[in-house]
């Protein structure tokens, strides 16, 4: 395989090229009159000006092209989701920044998929770049529309070297979204990822990787959406760099990971050059091929100058999406609340109108059984009349992500159990006051009483972490909404799906840590507010009615 590309490789440019560039003579690094200069990016989450930023990176590419005319740039996921400038326009906004900062080629990070398969369509029609995935497939009926704008790979000539880009999404982009974009209307899968197995992807990237060579690829690079954490296995960008051949190097995206430049041995036992910059363009990352052969990655940290041109744009797209945030999303009949009618805040101990909006947001989003939220994660009021972007944002500030396990009926009852605690038999009770707690849960798919005359028994460690709670329990007649509309008894030993965010899931936020080790089906999707506005348009019809002027009675205090 290699004898077909006459070249030599060097193992990386770390004299020139560090992971954070420490001189400021680092920063204005020349190229060679026919060096071939990629640029690359990931996990970029329309951090539009933060750290480095767009317009630091364009004047990082003006510079590059003043030594060489063969400069590329790319992105390897997840650049147009993750804050309020994507959210309110779709992604549109950080696309056309993009656009502006002459991106050549992109690959669909997971958080792409956040937006629907339709969006995703419209937003590689408005973009510059190529999108590429060579893992990408249907099996519907019909066709997919964003896959005809979809490459496998691409052969760029730069004077007479020509190199492969191919492009791969990660498997796991499936149940790092949302699950249910992915399906047909009978809740069949109709996308998938080359993920049955390690084996299935390491097969289809060879197979491009071969077609690349076929046609006369000097280099192949891969710009991967794959990451290198463990729980990813095997779908790891070093695990496919040791499964296949040919490869040259694979700049990566997904775990967020800072590599300046990694040797991994492939299935021949040559070196591949692996690297990715981190997130929210806190590096630009660079891989040199020189006019000798030789291939060299690094990665290029704040970046002092900036293009100003790029800036404006920048400037211009926030001004439109602050513009946006106060335009009307929605319209809710009544008014959703954290308080009682005296203005006593209830979400932290009691059941409120608005938490049940939010826990049903989070259950009809993610197609879970039961859906638990925090009081402490609802922050305000929804007034009644016009919702905007700004109100959303407002209820849920934190952008946390959807997360979904699957769990027994056992350690549901002692997430109630470990909620309930602080419960008082009134709100006002008492010289604590409402004997708040922020771990308490609003639910969806449940109901339940809690019987205050009973003393909790609930243990916790020094950092107020769940232990037990005993056989005498606050919490009473857990029922269950079965998909007829019935409510059955919660069984302790049987398992059901759990929807909430990553604090409370991943993170064991308040003390819940019942759920921490669950195998997950939705690992951080979603964020928490898209939640809601996915809610309100696609569940609700961008209508909030009267069924929820008052609690729905899921949550009894005796």
């Amino acid at each position: 395989m290699n004898s077909m590309k006459n070249k030599k490789k060097q193992p990386c440019f770390l004299a020139v090229l560090l992971a954070v560039v420490l001189l400021f003579g680092g920063y204005n690094v020349k190229a060679q009159e026919n060096d071939i200069i990629i640029l690359y990016t990931n996990d970029v989450h329309c951090a539009v000006d933060d750290d480095i930023g767009y317009a630091g990176l364009t004047a990082y590419k003006h510079l590059c092209e003043e030594s060489t005319p063969y400069v590329t740039l790319v992105d390897c996921g997840d650049a147009l989701q993750g804050d309020v400038i994507g959210t309110v326009s779709n992604g549109e906004y950080p696309a056309e920044i993009m656009n502006r900062a002459g991106y050549d080629f992109a690959v669909l990070g997971n958080h792409e998929f956040d937006y629907g398969m339709e969006q995703i369509d419209r937003l590689m029609e408005i973009s510059g770049a190529q999108y590429l995935g060579c893992n990408i497939r249907y099996t519907g009926k019909g066709d997919a529309a964003f896959l005809s704008r979809l490459l496998p790979y691409k052969i760029v000539s730069y004077g007479n070297v020509k190199v492969a880009f191919i492009g791969v999404s990660t498997p796991e982009s499936i149940v790092k979204s949302v699950p249910a974009y992915f399906c047909d209307e009978n809740g069949n899968y109709v996308y998938d990822f080359c993920g049955e197995s390690g084996e299935e992807l390491y097969k289809c990237v060879q197979e491009n990787v071969d077609d690349c060579l076929r046609n006369g690829a000097d280099y192949v690079l891969v710009l991967a959406h794959l990451g290198t954490d463990e729980s990813s296995s095997p779908f790891t960008s070093s695990e496919l760099i040791a499964n296949t051949r040919g490869i040259d190097a694979v700049l990566d995206g997904h775990s967020h990971s800072e590599i300046s430049c990694d040797i991994v041995k492939n299935a021949d036992g040559e070196n591949v050059l692996l690297s990715s910059t981190g997130t929210g363009l806190c590096n630009i990352g660079r891989l040199t091929i020189t006019a000798n052969g030789n291939i060299q990655t690094g990665l290029i940290g704040a970046y002092p100058d900036i293009d100003s041109e790029m800036a404006g744009c920048i400037e211009g797209m926030k001004e439109k999406f602050e513009a946006e945030l106060t335009k009307k999303v929605a319209v809710s009949e009544v008014a959703l609340t954290t308080v009682s009618d005296s203005g006593m805040r209830l979400i932290r101990n009691r059941e409120t109108n608005l938490g049940d909006f939010c826990a049903d947001a989070y259950r009809a989003v993610s197609g879970a059984d039961i859906a638990l939220v925090n009081g402490g994660g609802i922050r305000a009021d929804i007034s009644a009349g016009e919702i905007t972007y700004e109100d959303i944002l407002g209820v849920h500030p934190y952008g946390n992500s959807l997360c979904m396990a699957k769990a027994t009926g056992q350690e549901i009852l002692d997430a109630l159990e470990m909620a309930s605690r602080s419960c008082l038999p009134s709100p006002d009770d008492g010289e604590n006051a409402v004997g708040e707690n922020g771990g308490f849960l609003q639910v969806s798919g449940l109901k339940y009483s809690i019987d205050t005359s009973v003393k909790s028994m609930v243990e916790t460690d020094e950092q107020g972490n769940f232990i037990s709670c005993g056989d005498n329990r606050r919490v009473k007649n857990v029922m269950v909404l079965e998909k007829d509309g019935s409510y059955k008894e919660l069984v302790p030993d049987r398992v059901y799906t759990v929807a909430s965010h990553n604090y409370l899931i991943k993170e064991g936020g308040d003390g819940l840590n019942m759920f921490m080790d669950n195998e997950l089906t939705v690992d951080e999707g979603m964020l928490d507010y898209e939640i809601l506005m996915t809610y309100l348009k696609d569940g609700l019809n961008g209508t909030v009615g009267n069924e929820y002027a008052l609690p729905q009675k899921r949550i009894e205090i005796k």
